[in-house]
């Protein structure tokens, strides 16, 4: 019988495993040399923190460090999960016992954030080489906590937000709202601050509007086909039943690309 190990789950990321360093940390108040550790309530910028600053000996910590630290919380003796994954930056600050790290959030697992614990087979070691623990088990991936949906007002978001939309279980009540209308929607591009406003009428709703973008970044639109998705955001700028008369979805994307001068100063082509 096939076992899930924490290398299948690197794989399905696209990271391999020698690209990570795995980090479950321990519980611990104060350590004995007077420093700081965390508890079960620190906060996320407690233990950001603590991942951030480790020691200058390179028999406890790698001279130089994997770009990515995925980073677990202990849950029980021989289990581990998920907490986040840090990307390293370099050290930016060093004494003769301490280097502070210059690391920041990162995507990569980020479903399975709180989600993934994997089975912790060496209890004393709290740092393993991407190598080592992808040979660890997997024990549980827990179901996803839905997210609730915020408004159609107030729906604002990058493609990679939108990727988990429309694929994501904790977005299946988006993807409900966003199935039950059409409308007109802003498609921004923030490197440049141009807009292409679009709609969805007739058969086709939002969500399946959205999906095509979500799938290819362009969505079939020409004026889009050459430019990168992961620098636009979506909004909506009206919604309507889908009874709506199709004139009446025609005549406010006609407004709104005159509105926001897509058409001159923007992407739109038409």
């Amino acid at each position: 019988m096939l076992v899930l190990t924490f290398e299948h789950v690197l794989a399905s990321a696209g990271t391999g495993a020698d690209e990570v360093l795995v980090i479950r940390h321990a519980y611990v108040r104060q350590h004995e040399d007077g420093t700081a550790g965390i508890h079960a309530d620190s906060s996320n910028e407690e233990i950001a923190a603590y991942t951030r600053t480790q020691s200058t000996n390179p028999r406890i910590f790698p001279v130089s460090p994997p770009r990515f630290w995925v980073v677990f919380l202990p849950e029980g003796g021989d289990r581990a999960r998920l907490w986040k994954v840090l990307e390293n930056g370099g050290e930016i600050v060093r004494d003769e016992h301490r280097r502070t790290f210059a690391l920041s959030e990162t995507d990569l697992l980020g479903d399975l954030r709180n989600r993934l614990v994997i089975g912790w087979r060496s209890p004393r070691t709290w740092r393993l080489s991407g190598a080592t623990a992808a040979t660890y088990p997997v024990v549980e991936i827990a179901d996803a906590q839905p997210v609730p949906f915020p408004g159609f007002d107030a729906l604002n978001l990058d493609h990679r937000q939108l990727l988990a939309v429309v694929r994501e279980h904790r977005y299946a009540a988006w993807r409900t709202a966003l199935a039950s209308v059409v409308g007109i929607y802003l498609i921004t591009d923030t490197r440049d601050g141009r807009h292409y406003v679009g709609k969805a009428d007739g058969a086709e709703n939002v969500l399946q509007r959205w999906t095509a973008y979500a799938t290819n970044g362009h969505g079939g639109n020409v004026e889009l086909r050459n430019l990168d998705p992961a620098s636009f955001r979506f909004s909506l700028l009206r919604v309507f039943d889908p009874a709506t008369p199709r004139h009446e979805v025609d005549a406010a994307e006609g407004h709104f690309k005159h509105a926001l001068d897509s058409r001159r100063h923007g992407l739109n082509r038409n």
